[in-house]
């Protein structure tokens, strides 16, 4: 597929992030895109910009849980009908949320909910659309991973649900290659495996978890990070929460590569057929780091070792 240009797309987790970008930049080409969200605010702030920049391609907008197979669904029906078609090229498997820490210390609940939307998110959107995807002369399936599909720690936070969740895409993105070439040999597969992106994650998290941290819960977090050596011990709670607040919200700010970035190095990756796209020079060197020696990936010095390395 060496471009988009009156194909269709479907676009999960649109509303901000790379997500957005993804349906900006494929509108632009000439691509007739599909995108749905949890957060319809979020959503229709893209659909208005999209619609601004690429008024003569068709996207649609449309409120679903991806975690959810009745919504995901609906969703499907959705678009074949406002697209008036029964065939798709480009299903972009993009949602996620964060959450779900500690399998040991942390609520149940919210590792299920993160897990359910990082993997099976990606499973009901992929059992959905594969067949219209297969029925298209040509097809694209792009699954977001991230570097915690092949690294599952945060230099020493546990980080169990959503690693654990992006590890499955991954192993599942792999498998399709042979599956394809046997079964599908039209349809191309990629795995995108980010570093740190510059995106809203951080605060969409929060809004679709809810629930507000107990005093209790505050503690633990002020103990985990005197565990892993923040020297906090003296900072009251309310510091603590206005550090965490802080981190959230420059969370896109910090990050070395924009979402525009990102969704680019995406695009040209399937233009290249490429079934394995990292984005982002810490992303590279993580994952040169854990190729090289994976004994030590999970050492306690391996977050330092690789700040050095990677400058």
């Amino acid at each position: 597929m060496k471009d988009f240009k009156n194909k269709i797309a479907v676009v999960t987790g649109g509303g901000t992030g790379m997500g957005r970008e993804l349906v900006l930049q494929l509108a632009e080409e000439g691509c007739d895109v599909a995108m749905c969200d949890v957060i319809a605010e979020n959503m229709e702030e893209t659909f208005e910009l999209v619609t601004k920049q690429s008024p003569d391609v068709l996207v649609t907008k449309h409120t679903c849980d991806v975690s959810d197979e009745e919504q995901v669904l609906k969703f499907k029906d959705e678009v074949l009908s406002e697209h008036k078609t029964e065939t798709i090229n480009l299903l972009f498997n993009n949602a996620g949320i964060g959450g779900g820490a500690s399998f040991v210390t942390g609520s149940r609940e919210e590792w299920e909910r993160c897990f359910a939307v990082c993997w099976y998110g990606v499973y009901y959107c992929s059992r959905a659309f594969i067949p219209h995807i297969v029925s298209s002369e040509e097809g694209h399936v792009v699954n977001t991973s991230s570097v915690n599909g092949f690294w599952a720690s945060l230099g020493g936070t546990p980080h169990t649900s959503y690693s654990a969740a992006k590890f499955a895409v991954k192993g599942f993105s792999e498998s399709l290659i042979d599956d394809f070439r046997l079964n599908a040999p039209h349809v191309g597969v990629s795995v995108v495996m980010p570093g740190h992106i510059g995106t809203s994650i951080a605060i969409n998290t929060g809004k679709i978890l809810g629930g507000e941290r107990t005093e209790e819960d505050w503690e633990m977090v002020k103990q985990n990070m005197i565990k892993l050596g923040a020297p906090v011990h003296n900072q009251s709670i309310d510091q603590i929460k206005q550090m965490i607040q802080e981190r959230t919200d420059s969370f896109a700010e910090t990050a070395p590569t924009s979402s525009s970035e990102a969704a680019k190095v995406i695009l040209d990756g399937v233009k290249d057929n490429k079934w394995r796209i990292l984005i982002g020079d810490d992303a590279k060197a993580i994952d040169e780091m854990v190729r090289r020696d994976p004994e030590e990936a999970y050492n306690i010095t391996f977050q330092g070792d690789k700040r050095e390395e990677a400058g």
